[in-house]
């Protein structure tokens, strides 16, 4: 697997985008959160992903600094009442911990959480120790994450030992009693 499979993989996840519309009000642009209702200054946005809904069409961009969206060589402004959805930004640590995973437990334990009914930006925290330890004589302990879909709450305890093998164990136990666990060994 390419990093670009990786990052498709990742892209196209549940849950990957705040949906909203943006208003221009006392002269400041504000997005409505659909899900939340909650409003935010778009602003707060400048330089993520987002995407606009044109002609029942999604044109994704970048948000710059003047209510602008970057679509490769081209830009155009947010209009009142437009619809738009903003790509969630992971948790660092848990985007780190992604990224250290081998390609067979990456793709493993994604898809076990989308079969569980969740997605990797349902991850509201990580404790990622593998941060803290050097590459020298392996590495082995325990990460720990929690993630809510906002129907369930998971908890999952990533062991992981990476010496002459790599192993990694999940351990996923969701608030209503349902347990998985998924090792691989590589």
């Amino acid at each position: 697997m390419n990093r670009q499979q990786r990052t498709n993989l990742i892209e196209f996840q549940p849950r990957a985008f705040n949906n909203g519309t943006v208003e221009y009000i006392n002269n400041q642009w504000v997005f409505f959160d659909d899900e939340t209702e909650e409003a935010a200054l778009v602003e707060e946005f400048v330089h993520q992903e987002v995407e606009v809904l044109r002609n029942n069409k999604w044109c994704k961009g970048f948000l710059l600094d003047n209510v602008c969206i970057q679509t490769g060589n081209e830009q155009f402004y947010l209009q009142d009442q437009e619809v738009i959805r903003i790509r969630k930004q992971l948790i660092y640590s848990f985007e780190r911990l992604l990224d250290e995973l081998n390609d067979e437990a990456f793709i493993q334990f994604i898809n076990t959480l989308n079969s569980l009914n969740f997605s990797i930006y349902d991850c509201i925290y990580c404790y990622n120790h593998l941060t803290f330890l050097d590459n020298e004589n392996g590495k082995s302990g325990v990460n720990f994450l929690i993630l809510d879909n906002e129907e369930l709450i998971c908890s999952v305890q990533h062991h992981f030992d990476y010496h002459e093998k790599h192993n990694d164990r999940f351990e996923i136990t969701m608030n209503n009693g349902k347990r998985a666990v998924i090792e691989k060994i590589s």
